[in-house]
């Protein structure tokens, strides 16, 4: 799907684009660019009556100073009940918002922290899945497999109960 046509929203704004939202997260990093930045993507998904949600979060947090945060919504026509085909659609998702951050506006964003890398400014990139390597959890079968997919990106993947975007951010909007 092309950027333009891709959506975010959040309390603050609707239908926004995700230049708009790369233009939010520059300007959020600039009001103190001696920070501990993390920027995360992750999406839930909710299997509804008659569609399944799926919400992807943006999140930039400045470790202890505050956040950023946006979603994007997509909605499948039908219950999606295999599980594997619901976390893999997940990922794709965030796959998909991860992408648009190219190396070029990753450079950008880190530029905004190098002056102050000593002085222990920092900017890492994750991606957060909503599955967990538990034995009693259903989705622990898809660890390596997602964890994979996530690192060949060029991110750090978090599970559960470190994948807090995808697990709690995302979740509240899938309801």
């Amino acid at each position: 799907m092309e950027e333009s046509q891709i959506y975010f929203q959040n309390l603050q704004e609707h239908k926004m684009t995700f230049e708009q939202v790369f233009e939010h997260i520059i300007k959020f990093m600039q009001i103190n660019p001696n920070g501990r930045y993390r920027l995360m993507v992750g999406t839930d998904s909710q299997v509804h009556k008659r569609h399944t949600i799926f919400i992807t979060g943006i999140v930039i947090q400045n470790a202890g100073k505050g956040v950023w945060a946006c979603i994007r919504r997509v909605i499948v026509p039908r219950k999606m009940l295999q599980l594997h085909e619901r976390i893999s659609l997940e990922l794709s998702l965030t796959e998909e918002i991860v992408s648009m951050f190219t190396e070029d506006r990753k450079n950008q964003l880190i530029s905004i922290v190098l002056p102050y890398i000593y002085k222990g400014s920092t900017f890492s990139m994750e991606g957060h899945i909503d599955i967990g390597a538990g034995k009693r959890n259903k989705t622990s079968t898809f660890v390596k497999e997602m964890v994979a997919r996530m690192e060949s990106m060029g991110v750090e993947p978090k599970i559960k109960p470190n994948a807090f975007v995808a697990s709690s951010y995302a979740n509240r909007y899938t309801k």
